[in-house]
C-alpha cells in the first residue's frame, strides 16, 4: 500500500493540490506497456492458465435497475466531501504549506466542492438577487456579508454577470481578499469562471488549491469506496466483452486479470470526478436474470468476495452525448456562458451573450433534446450536463473559446 493510499480520505482521493500541480490523468506508452507486463507477469504466477471458465461473451446486457444502480453507484456524500476538504485544509496548514485566511478552491465542474462547501457547517454566503448591483452599493454588500463568523461561498461564478454592469461584485471582493480585508473563509470556484477573472486581474494571486485528478488507480479506489457502504459488500465490477475485473480495487498478490477500463475512463473523463461517476454510472450492466428482487442473491455467485457484482459495457460501446452539428456561433456562445457562469436563466443568457431571446430558445431546446444541458427545478437555470461535458469542452475548444486549465 502506497503512503498516499494508507493516509488519503477514501472519498478524496490524492486530497487537495497547489493548482498549477494538476495535471491531466497519465496516457503514457510507458504506462500502456507496464500494464502489459503486469498482466504476463500476473499470468505466469497463475501458471498461464486462463480464467476461472472460459468468459461468455455479455454484450448487450440491461443496465442496472434503479434501485441498483442507488447502491452500486451512488451520489457522493456532501458531507463526507467537506469533512476530507477540512481534514486536507488542517494538514497543509500544519505543514506550512497553505496560510491563507481565505482558501480558494478551484475544481472543473461536477467536482462536488459547491454541495461540500454547503455541507460545511459554516455560514454560507449567497450572492444577490441583482447582480447588477450599482457601484455606490457594492461596499455596503460586503461589509454585511463578510462581518461576523467564518463563511463560505459555494460558488464564486454565482455571484457575476459578463456585463459592463455585473462585475461589481467580484472585483470588490477580490480587492478586499487581496488586502487581508474579508476575514477568515473559503471560496469554491468553477475552472472556467477562475479561468476568466484570472486573465481579467492578472495580478490576483491568491494561492487557489483544487482536488487531485482521479487517476486510474484513485478512480477505482473512489468507486469502490462509493459503493462500499450501499452495495451490502465489496461490490465486484467486470467488463462484458471479456470478463476482466474492474472492481475490487486491486491488491498486492492479487492475481485478478483487470481491465484497462479505469485507465480508459480517466482519460476520457480528464481526471474529473463527476464527469467520471456519470460514465460509470452509463455503463454499469446486468445479466436478465439478476435484476430483479430475488437477483442479489444469485448474483453473489459471480463474486470472489462473496458480495454483490455487476457488469460493465466497454467504453466505446457508450452512446455518449454530442453536441450538434451547426454554422452559426449561437451554439458556441450559449455554452460557454453556461460554463462561464456555472448555469444560467435564458434571461440571464440574453444578458451576457448579446444573442436575441428566440435564438436562445430554439439553442437551448435543441441542447437538451441532445442531452448536452439541463434545466433546474427552481430557479430555472440551465446548466451543462456531466454526460455532455466532455464533448462540450471539446467543441469550444476547436472553435477557439477559452477553455479552462483542467
Amino acid at each position: 500500500m502506497t503512503s498516499e493510499t494508507a493516509q488519503e480520505n477514501p472519498c478524496l482521493p490524492g486530497g487537495l493540490i497547489a493548482l498549477d500541480q494538476w495535471k491531466t490523468p497519465e496516457t503514457s506508452v510507458q504506462k500502456t506497456l507496464r500494464s502489459g507486463l503486469r498482466d504476463i507477469l500476473q499470468q505466469l504466477r497463475a501458471g498461464m492458465t486462463p480464467e476461472d471458465q472460459a468468459f461468455e461473451s455479455l454484450d448487450d446486457l440491461p443496465a442496472l435497475s434503479h434501485a441498483k444502480l442507488g447502491r452500486y453507484a451512488p451520489q457522493p456524500e456532501a458531507g463526507e466531501l467537506a469533512g476530507a476538504i477540512n481534514e486536507c485544509l488542517a494538514s497543509l496548514r500544519q505543514g506550512g504549506t497553505h496560510n491563507r485566511q481565505v482558501s480558494f478552491l478551484v475544481a472543473p465542474p461536477f467536482s462536488g466542492i459547491q454541495g461540500a462547501l454547503r455541507a460545511s457547517g459554516l455560514r454560507a454566503i449567497s450572492p444577490p438577487d441583482n447582480l447588477l448591483m450599482a457601484e455606490k452599493d457594492i461596499s455596503g454588500w460586503w461589509d454585511e456579508q463578510l462581518a461576523g463568523d467564518d463563511w463560505v461561498v459555494p460558488e464564486l461564478a454565482d455571484f457575476w454577470l459578463r456585463h459592463r454592469s455585473g462585475m461589481g461584485l467580484l472585483k470588490e471582493f477580490f480587492a478586499r481578499v487581496a488586502m487581508e480585508g474579508a476575514g477568515k473563509g473559503m471560496v469554491g470556484c468553477s475552472s472556467w469562471c477562475w479561468q476568466f477573472w484570472v486573465q481579467y486581474l492578472p495580478e490576483l494571486h491568491v494561492a487557489p488549491l483544487t482536488v487531485a485528478p482521479l487517476t486510474d488507480d484513485r478512480l477505482t479506489r473512489w468507486l469502490a469506496f462509493l459503493a462500499s457502504g450501499t452495495a451490502g459488500g465489496p461490490l465486484t465490477a467486470r467488463m462484458t466483452n471479456d470478463g476482466l475485473y474492474v472492481l475490487p480495487a486491486p491488491e498486492e498478490g492479487c492475481e485478478r486479470k483487470y481491465s484497462d477500463f479505469a485507465r480508459d475512463l480517466a482519460t476520457m473523463a480528464r481526471g474529473n470526478r463527476g464527469v467520471a461517476h456519470a460514465i460509470w454510472q452509463r455503463t454499469l450492466r446486468a445479466r436478465a436474470e439478476e435484476d430483479t428482487e430475488n437477483g442479489d442473491k444469485e448474483e453473489k455467485k459471480d463474486s470472489p468476495d462473496n458480495g454483490p457484482s455487476c457488469w460493465v459495457a466497454p467504453l466505446e460501446q457508450l452512446s455518449l452525448p454530442a453536441v450538434p452539428q451547426s454554422n452559426g456561433r449561437q451554439p458556441g456562445h450559449i455554452l460557454h456562458a453556461l460554463l462561464l457562469h456555472n448555469g444560467l436563466t435564458s434571461e440571464q443568457l440574453q444578458l451576457v451573450t448579446g444573442l436575441p431571446g428566440q435564438e436562445i430558445s430554439l439553442s437551448l431546446a435543441r441542447f437538451q433534446r441532445a442531452d448536452l444541458v439541463t434545466q433546474g427545478d427552481t430557479v430555472g437555470a440551465f446548466r451543462v450536463t456531466p454526460l455532455g461535458y466532455p464533448a462540450v469542452r471539446k467543441y469550444l475548444q476547436s472553435r477557439g473559446y477559452p477553455v479552462d486549465g483542467f
